[in-house]
């Protein structure tokens, strides 16, 4: 008896920790979302600029792209939310989420870099109009910021209930008080990170040009991307409902 006593004590201290989540995750995915804002904050900021000056839209034009781009960046949160709860989880989302917002500002610092990319300058002492876009160049920008949207649609249902994930803990008496201290601390970054790209980043870019300003963005964006892999070991990955098909035919027939 004595000696099965030993042998379970041994098992239990070379037993492997299966444990997750925790306020260790928390620096991975507080760092991921900051320098996700820092990144794209500014640069919705600063393309209607760049639209201008570079694509030779008239305000009118240029603000109506940025809000077409808007509309169906939050348009594609409903696909994010539906694909994270019911077939993928919300880890899966987000990493594909984050690759496709990685590519589509690759693109977008491509369109400054490339010149063919973009309409010829235009001359200030002639009297000819300035080019419009053809189409080709037209379709590589609408490209690069669709591809930002498909990213901000998966990233912005599933950060925040993914690092909820990390600290929920109902048999932790002081999980409340985690939770509430988390939230106070993720939105302060987040404030923080904006403040940072409304000011410095579109600075940086105003000043220092496109190619330098967008390969800012896309070494932040390349930088974050690393930082949320670096904690996946680490991560709670809940699977998906997959009832939830069921449940809204359920909801849809009791309508």
């Amino acid at each position: 008896m004595e000696k099965q006593k030993q042998e379970k004590n041994l098992l239990q201290i070379t037993k492997p920790r299966t444990k997750k989540g925790g306020l260790i995750t928390m620096p991975f995915i507080i760092a991921n979302e900051a320098l996700d804002k820092v990144a794209n904050v500014g640069l919705y900021l600063n393309m209607i600029t760049y639209l201008m000056q570079d694509y030779h839209y008239d305000p009118a034009s240029a603000n109506i792209i940025l809000t077409m781009w808007n509309a169906v960046s939050y348009f594609m949160t409903i696909f994010g939310a539906f694909l994270s709860d019911s077939c993928l989880g919300r880890y899966r989302v987000i990493s594909i989420a984050i690759i496709f917002e990685l590519l589509g500002l690759i693109v977008l610092w491509l369109t400054s870099i490339i010149h063919n990319a973009r309409p010829p300058s235009c001359n200030v002492f002639t009297e000819t109009a300035c080019a419009t876009p053809t189409v080709g160049q037209l379709l590589f920008l609408v490209s690069s910021l669709l591809l930002m949207a498909i990213g901000s649609g998966g990233i912005r249902p599933c950060s925040l209930a993914f690092a909820a994930d990390q600290l929920n803990n109902p048999e932790n008496p002081r999980n409340q008080g985690i939770m509430k201290s988390f939230f106070n601390w993720y939105y302060v970054s987040v404030g923080i990170s904006v403040c940072i790209s409304t000011t410095l980043i579109v600075y940086y870019q105003i000043k220092a040009g496109w190619i330098k300003g967008f390969g800012l963005t896309v070494g932040l964006m390349l930088f974050s991307i690393v930082m949320f892999f670096l904690g996946s070991p680490l991560y709670v990955k809940l699977k998906a409902n997959k009832n939830l098909f069921f449940g809204l035919a359920q909801g849809v027939a009791a309508a």
